[in-house]
């Protein structure tokens, strides 16, 4: 079974904020990912069966919407 999961809706759940639909602004330096927003964007990816450990991860990866889908494909691929 594939799963899908649709980053952007999940962003806007947490930061409620429609700038998370702008094709690859920055998360982080726009400040819609905070460390409250980073704990809760990895409890919701638990709830989908991905758990990635945000200390084994390149901080990076989480700047763009593009970066963290890559993070989760990386994630299923190797499960």
């Amino acid at each position: 079974m594939k799963i899908k999961i649709d980053v952007e809706k999940l962003l806007y759940e947490i930061c409620e904020d429609d700038q998370v639909y702008t094709k690859d602004i920055d998360l982080i330096e726009s400040g819609l990912l905070d460390s409250y927003a980073f704990i809760e964007l990895f409890s919701k990816l638990e709830d989908y069966g991905i758990n990635i450990q945000p200390t084994r991860i390149d901080r990076n990866k989480l700047r763009t919407i593009k970066g963290i889908e890559s993070l989760i494909n990386e994630y299923l691929t190797k499960k």
